[in-house]
């Protein structure tokens, strides 16, 4: 008989109180926001900051972060940052 291994934990984003909608369009992309300013003032390796990056890579469709990060790159993001 196989030896079942324990998946590992599931994580996604929890509910936050401002988005209180079914559509989670804003909450993707506030939390992409809030992710890079935390990264911008605390720095690359502030641990507390990748909450947000759970959030948006949990709830943001994949092409809309890579064309979001794409912009930044180019230096075109709409976004303040």
């Amino acid at each position: 008989m196989p030896v079942l291994e324990k998946p590992e934990d599931l994580k996604t984003a929890p509910f936050d109180p401002r988005f209180p909608n079914q559509n989670q369009t804003k909450y993707c992309y506030q939390s992409f926001l809030d992710y890079h300013r935390c990264q911008k003032t605390r720095g690359a390796g502030y641990e507390p900051c990748d909450y947000f990056k759970n959030v948006f890579t949990s709830i943001c469709p994949t092409e809309w972060v890579e064309n979001w990060n794409t912009q930044i790159e180019e230096g075109r993001f709409p976004g303040k940052i």
